[in-house]
């Protein structure tokens, strides 16, 4: 049976939330909460490997494994990531303005686990998050030594090396590889760059115990996550549900959707355009049947009203622009992408020959970057021709079957340098 179909192993079920309070928890209510930070033992490691407990910033790296690695080495540096650069994610900042301390104990946890000697959070410029960890840090007296940084809001600046990369004096943009972070990062030291959901979560796993966190998501990808929900929904915005939970039920979470569906945006602009169908969960396995994955879990809930020919234009032209201009499949080819998908979502005179470009352009394109960027927007226009074929068709014959034209997907101007 396609697992696409087929029930989870377990049952998905609505859940309290453990990671997103309703309101913002200064420390006293959060120790009344949480109760104190658990003592760090050898032991730990071990319930976090039996947890599975995996990164929850899109790569979905088992968190064990990672820590080890960095543990293996000496002199680490641990950096907690919460830069958040895809425009249609706000599941990190959220919880750091809402549950902060829930963040910096998970941060104090994974450096004592890989005896670090420099501990950093990283956040995003615009928004409150650094001005609530600043509060937060200064309310505690066991986070003396960690630092928080705000990185240039860009799409690329929170990739692991770029992240490094700017931390160590550069712009915030990727470096090549090897070496990788682990290996020499920070200062030339072996560092774990983390997400902050996945933090939080290793926090819980160490006051609650691996059997707890199992208890909610199914049998091979357990726990809660964080999802963002924008689009035509009522009520745009964050939601905690258990791993395996029906996409659909993401949206009911927020409202519901405004009129039928068209189509999900999966994992952001680096994700995948997938059709409505009942059965899909937000789970890999589930995702995989449509060719996709659930990346930083932000669902775009397109509505019959909007044009994906027109959006995905739109955001092609915006990840463009976000290039980091280190190589010619980023700086020429995609702003070739994108102006062939802009012709062809005006219906101009040349769309035909334009939208017979994109499989060329694709060919010059793939593998070829100097990072992954180039790469992920290519994932993203597959999906949308695969997705929107009908749609692309009306726009080659001069037509356009929405009616509401106004822009559904974000795209921010760009602003600021890379430092």
């Amino acid at each position: 049976m396609s697992a696409l179909l087929e029930a989870p192993p377990r049952a998905v079920r609505a859940t309290e939330t453990r990671l997103l309070p309703r309101e913002p928890l200064d420390l006293p209510a959060f120790e009344r909460r949480y109760g104190p930070r658990p003592a760090v033992s050898e032991r730990l490691l071990e319930a976090i490997e039996l947890s599975g407990l995996t990164g929850r910033g899109g790569a979905g790296f088992p968190t064990a494994r990672k820590l080890r690695t960095v543990r293996s080495r000496r002199g680490a540096v641990v950096v907690a990531n919460g830069t958040e650069g895809e425009p249609v994610s706000a599941k990190d900042r959220t919880l750091i303005e809402r549950n902060p301390h829930l963040v910096i104990d998970g941060t104090l946890t994974a450096a004592r686990l890989v005896r670090a000697r420099r501990v950093v959070i990283a956040v995003g410029r615009s928004g409150a998050a650094a001005t609530v960890l600043e509060g937060a840090l200064a309310e505690r007296r066991d986070a003396r030594g960690v630092s928080v940084a705000t990185l240039p809001d860009r799409f690329v600046a929170g990739e692991e090396s770029a992240l490094v990369h700017w931390l160590n004096g550069g712009a915030a943009k990727p470096t090549t590889t090897p070496p990788r972070p682990f290996e020499r990062g920070v200062g030339g030291r072996p560092t774990l760059v983390q997400n902050v959901e996945t933090l939080a979560n290793l926090a819980l796993i160490a006051r609650f115990g691996p059997d707890w966190f199992r208890a909610e998501g199914t049998a091979d990808e357990p726990g809660t996550i964080l999802a963002t929900v924008t689009g035509a929904v009522e009520r745009p915005g964050v939601v905690e549900a258990p791993l395996g939970v029906p996409v659909a039920e993401l949206a009911a979470l927020r409202g519901g959707a405004r009129g039928p569906v068209q189509a999900y945006l999966v994992g952001g602009y680096f994700g995948n355009w997938v059709p409505p169908w009942p059965g899909l969960r937000l789970s890999r396995e589930s995702l995989a049947e449509v060719g996709a994955s659930p990346g930083a879990r932000a669902i775009v809930v397109l509505g019959d009203r909007s044009c994906g020919v027109v959006e995905t234009a739109r955001v092609v032209a915006y990840m463009a622009a976000q290039s980091a201009a280190q190589c010619g499949p980023c700086v020429f080819g995609l702003r070739a992408l994108a102006e062939s998908l802009q012709s062809v979502a005006r219906g101009d005179s040349d769309a035909t020959e334009s939208y017979e470009r994109l499989e060329r352009l694709e060919r010059q394109i793939a593998g070829r970057g100097a990072c992954a960027h180039p790469d992920g927007v290519l994932g993203f226009v597959a999906s949308a021709t695969l997705v929107f074929r009908d749609e692309f068709a009306r726009h080659l014959a001069g037509a356009c079957s929405a009616v509401d034209h106004r822009p559904l997907l974000p795209t921010p101007g760009v602003e600021g340098g890379w430092r």
